[in-house]
């Protein structure tokens, strides 16, 4: 049976949006910013050609070239000030949680709350300026290793880093601002905006080759029907849960015995979300951006074999990419989204139990058990959604860049999003019901206690 909570929520109207003035502010807020990001990636860096860079991405947009375009909103084929996008930061953020896991001093960091995690998003932003700049300037060497700049030289190189960090900087900013005045994920929807704002083009592009013939149109049928079969599954997975029966015991507060009762913890199959392909492609995409822009002309010979091995497609490449989507999985979701010891720490301060499992560090071995199945089968699930449509595009030389890592972005972020935008509406309607009941008590007066009896 559902709760009232799980009621009203199922009652929700979408025209309460109208009374929900704070929700409203912070969605308006979110779209403010998400359109400073997409007018940044039509700014260009100075110095570079214009005419040679639209020629160069137009051969590489079936390659690798598309990926990095799909991840950047199109700021890396027009060379915009966010072309490296907000991978610095998400690599940043990768390492800073690995050293977390493995560092004492970050590990005590992690346990003093606010002051702590301030403290790691401060190295983690430390992290994110040395790796813009690092990549920044790979990338200006490469442009000019593949003759796409107007003047070469430090000035040059100088330009392109300080516009490059800065560009990098900035979005960490606003991906920051959403998060707390927006409404969602912002680092997630800055990803979710470009993605979304490539699949028109993407899809005109791959609509014409149908046209010219160069693709068959059973081709363009099964990529229509692989793409719904995907959203599908994707939806299926990440609603899929597998609850666990929490019992609570008969308890006395003063001279009142209340009963005990039960209620149910919930474990996502894929406690980690859309985290793990992010994860995953962004370790994939420096050696590649510089190799694109270079043309092959800055990449030595141990650069080039790995790039040749790892490329699109590639059997290492595939293996690469796999290993770390299930590395990811497990790592985020046992040190970041369902900490297993927490949780059994919070329910033995609860007096809450897991009927046949004892209190304490059985219950956490139990849940170990438990979160460890599960998510087996959510790593298992992501990296069929990711590498399969890899495989079929290396296959049928699909000419853009279709992936199920931008497809379960994609559909993860919309999930998350309206989840919240749910979850704001339902406070909204609590406090509606509180200012009500308030007023209500305030008409009856202070002589006349609500719900008095009459006296005849």
């Amino acid at each position: 049976m559902a709760s009232a909570a799980e009621q009203m929520a199922a009652n929700t109207s979408w025209g309460a949006l109208i009374k929900a003035t704070d929700l409203r502010r912070r969605i308006l807020f979110a779209l403010g910013m998400l359109i400073v990001y997409r007018i940044g990636t039509y700014i260009p860096v100075p110095g570079i050609d214009g005419l040679a860079l639209r020629d160069f991405m137009d051969e590489a947009a079936a390659g690798i070239g598309g990926m990095l375009n799909m991840f950047t909103g199109g700021a890396i084929s027009r060379m915009g000030i966010f072309a490296l996008g907000i991978m610095p930061y998400i690599s940043a953020s990768i390492i800073v949680q690995l050293l977390a896991a493995m560092v004492p001093s970050l590990q005590q960091l992690k346990k003093e709350g606010e002051l702590g995690r301030r403290k790691i998003n401060q190295y983690t932003r430390y992290g994110t300026v040395f790796l813009a700049t690092f990549q920044a300037y790979g990338l200006a060497v490469s442009l000019e290793a593949g003759d796409l700049v107007t003047d070469p030289g430090w000035f040059f190189r100088i330009a392109c880093v300080i516009t490059l960090v800065g560009g990098t900087m900035m979005l960490m900013w606003i991906g920051e601002q959403i998060t707390a005045r927006g409404i969602g994920n912002g680092i997630s929807l800055i990803i979710f905006v470009g993605i979304i704002a490539e699949i028109p083009a993407a899809l005109a592009q791959f609509l014409s080759q149908g046209r010219t013939g160069a693709i068959s149109p059973a081709v363009i049928v099964g990529v229509m029907i692989l793409v719904v079969v995907t959203i599908a599954f994707v939806v299926f997975m990440e609603r899929a849960l597998r609850k666990i029966t929490i019992q609570y015991p008969r308890r006395q507060v003063g001279m009142k015995v209340y009963d005990g009762g039960s209620s149910h913890l919930p474990i996502k199959v894929n406690p980690a979300g859309v985290i793990p392909a992010i994860f995953a492609s962004s370790l994939l995409l420096l050696p590649v951006t510089v190799s694109t822009f270079s043309g092959g002309a800055g990449a030595g010979p141990v650069m080039s074999t790995i790039l040749a091995y790892f490329g699109p497609g590639q059997p290492l490449y595939l293996l690469f990419f796999t290993a770390m989507i299930v590395f990811f999985t497990f790592f985020y979701t046992t040190n970041v989204s369902f900490k297993t010891e927490d949780v059994a720490e919070n329910l033995k301060n609860q007096n809450g139990f897991i009927p046949g499992i004892r209190p304490g560090k059985r219950t956490e071995e139990y849940l170990d058990y438990v979160v460890y199945r599960i998510v087996t089968v959510g790593a298992a699930y992501l990296a069929a959604v990711c590498l399969l449509p890899e495989v079929l595009r290396a296959q049928f030389a699909i000419p853009f860049y279709f992936g199920g890592t931008s497809v379960l972005i994609v559909v993860v972020v919309v999930m998350d999003t309206i989840s919240q935008v749910q979850s704001h509406l339902l406070a909204h309607q609590y406090e509606g019901l509180l200012e009500k009941s308030r007023l209500g008590g305030r008409k009856r007066g202070p002589g006349k206690p609500r719900g008095a009896p009459s006296r005849r």
